[in-house]
């Protein structure tokens, strides 16, 4: 089993020794060299990287890689597939990810639980929620069977989040063909200019929301693992900027 998964990094970063994995220096067009490969190579979006996100580096996985299966983690989350050891150490294999994917269509992290709100309604206290209503339209005008995917946003609490995945080749493509072609149409609906640096990310955003929409049209056979944080996380500050957002107006402004 042949299977490429690309870590998005922008900066210099301890990366997993297992050839399954593949550092990319994601948004490198014009920027300075960081011993990654660059996602400004082939055929690639590399400069739409300040608001597609790590998302530039899955379109340069999707036309230039070879592999069977294809997939994206990130520099800073990973998959797991050990529970001892330091963060690093216990990042999925390109072993384990084989025997977990045998004669599956590919690997999915977890599902994340908001419990106390719905996908939408998180979406749109932490985030502007434009861009995600302009994508349903784009969905009722393109893709209307995915509409009522779509709209089940607004009632589930659960979702495979991250933009994290390997998938079969065939899905993948399938997958990147859909995504793609509803992006480049909100990049035509929406001035990102409008909104700073972190909200202009939309996105990679929506597009974290619309792999579930994909995937209950298409459903897959595929496994799961954990998320493994390669940082530790403030959740104190996180869970402050949260109930700032639901409860007062206060959209997030910033990564956690």
């Amino acid at each position: 089993m042949n299977i490429q998964v690309i870590v998005a990094t922008h900066k210099p970063y301890a990366m997993p020794a297992d050839d399954m994995y593949l550092p990319l220096h994601v948004g490198a067009e014009g920027k300075e060299p960081i011993g990654f490969t660059g996602d400004n190579t082939g055929d690639h979006i590399s400069e739409k990287n300040a608001t597609f996100c790590e998302l530039t580096g899955l379109y340069w996985a999707w036309k230039n890689l070879e592999a069977d299966y294809i997939g994206l983690a990130h520099y800073r989350r990973h998959f797991g597939g050990s529970k001892k050891g330091e963060p690093i150490e216990r990042v999925l294999t390109g072993e384990q990810a084989a025997r977990l994917m045998e004669g599956k269509d590919g690997l999915l992290p977890k599902k994340r639980q908001y419990y106390i709100e719905t996908l939408y309604s998180h979406y749109a206290h932490t985030c502007h929620v434009e861009p995600l209503d302009l994508t349903g339209d784009i969905l009722r005008e393109k893709y209307p069977t995915y509409v009522p995917a779509f709209e089940r946003l607004k009632e589930r609490t659960g979702a495979h989040m991250f933009n994290m995945f390997i998938l079969r080749r065939d899905h993948l493509d399938a997958y990147c063909t859909w995504l793609f072609d509803i992006l480049f149409e909100l990049e035509r609906r929406v001035d990102a200019s409008q909104y700073d640096s972190f909200h202009a990310r939309f996105f990679g955003r929506v597009s974290e929301l619309l792999l579930d929409v994909w995937l209950e049209q298409n459903p897959l056979d595929c496994a799961t693992a954990p998320i493994v944080g390669m940082e530790k996380t403030n959740w104190i500050k996180k869970g402050g900027s949260f109930l700032l957002a639901k409860f007062f107006g206060k959209k997030y402004g910033k990564s956690f």
